[in-house]
């Protein structure tokens, strides 16, 4: 019998060969699980023999779509995320640890076991009917990213637009993707009216450590380019550094915000790295894979503006962060959108010309 150092145990990290085109190393069970998983070398090469993981989709009959929220730190009190998980498999995801609350690791089953609800639209013409509804800007892309990959053939985003459109409901919407052009037609036309704005996030310029750390997302130039498209066809446009990380990418902020002018951005705003629950064991192990050579730096410049620790959930915070680095960060942010002329001015979006769906699915007053 093999004494226990014989046997190689993996930690739950899964071999490059299957998590290719991903960036989580790790899929550990959920933190809410009886049970946890653990994946070890037998000596038999069984590991060898498992397939490249691939992206599953199950489709949610979700029962109400819209997500209300009391925090001081946002901007908006209600948004919509037609998916959950995100293909775009961005590591420093704050929304990965919502995963567990369907009995799945915040990791890799985060990029590769996604859930849709085609449903989206039907369900916000009813809660958008309700009697009593007051209108106020829609969030979309706060949690997971509305355009990503698996967008291209459902198209709940487009049919979503299509209700908002058609009620002059205003909507903000955030993402990593260029497939947001394709609804530039409906986009345009709720501009007009003063009921949409989109901001682009870009988070680095270099397209290898793009590639890494947002394996599925749109290449930075790509980013860009539909920043241009977007401002071009009278789309108010914002880019997000979302987030900054000291030490590998806050070194590109004002050439981001450069850029950003350059395509036709107005506005600019940015959001510290964030690393809670889950997504700092994460964070730490793609560090140590593909910049092992920043890590102590990383880590302890981050451990610098939260206080010791990983990461601080306090209101006025966390997005921001304290100490003399946070604040460093802040200032040069500040300046540089100065200097290229972002932020002159902050668009309010309109909710005067709300029309109540009539009826939408809601069933009918009893006499």
């Amino acid at each position: 019998m093999a004494e226990p150092a014989a046997i190689a145990t993996e930690d739950l990290a899964v071999a490059e060969s299957r998590r290719r085109g991903r960036a989580a190393g790790l899929n550990k069970s959920g933190r809410f699980e009886p049970l946890a998983r653990e994946s070890f070398n037998d000596g038999w090469d069984s590991l060898d023999d498992l397939p490249p993981l691939k992206t599953e989709v199950q489709e949610e009959r979700a029962r109400n779509i819209i997500t209300r929220n009391e925090s001081p730190d946002l901007s908006f009190d209600r948004s919509i995320n037609p998916y959950r998980g995100c293909e775009h498999g961005c590591i420093y995801c704050f929304a990965r640890p919502s995963h567990a609350f369907m009995g799945l690791s915040p990791g890799l089953d985060f990029e590769t076991r996604l859930f849709a609800k085609p449903n989206a639209a039907q369900l916000l013409e009813r809660e958008l009917s309700r009697p009593g509804y007051s209108p106020r800007v829609i969030a979309i892309g706060t949690n997971t990213d509305p355009y990503q990959p698996l967008e291209r053939g459902y198209k709940l985003m487009r049919e979503i637009l299509e209700v908002l459109d058609t009620c002059s409901h205003p909507v903000a919407i955030v993402t990593k993707s260029a497939l947001v052009t394709r609804d530039i037609d409906i986009l345009a036309r709720m501009a007009e009216r003063n009921l949409v704005k989109v901001a682009l996030s870009v988070t680095t310029l270099d397209t290898k450590l793009c590639r890494a750390m947002e394996p599925r997302a749109s290449a930075p130039h790509k980013r860009l380019a539909a920043v241009k498209a977007l401002s071009e066809a009278g789309i108010p446009t914002s880019v997000m550094m979302a987030p900054v990380i000291p030490a590998l990418t806050d070194s590109e902020i004002e050439a981001v915000l450069e850029a950003a002018a350059g395509h036709g951005a107005s506005e600019a705003a940015f959001i510290l790295l964030r690393l809670p629950l889950e997504v700092s064991e994460l964070f730490r192990d793609w560090l140590l894979r593909e910049r092992p050579d920043r890590y102590r730096h990383v880590m302890n410049l981050i451990r610098s503006m939260r206080g010791g620790k990983d990461y601080d959930a306090r209101w006025g915070e966390r997005m921001r962060g304290r100490g003399p680095y946070a604040d460093q960060i802040a200032k040069r942010f500040a300046l540089a959108a100065k200097r290229f002329g972002l932020n002159l001015r902050r668009r309010k979006l309109s909710t005067e010309a709300f029309v109540q769906p009539q009826k939408g699915g809601v069933q009918l007053d009893l006499f």
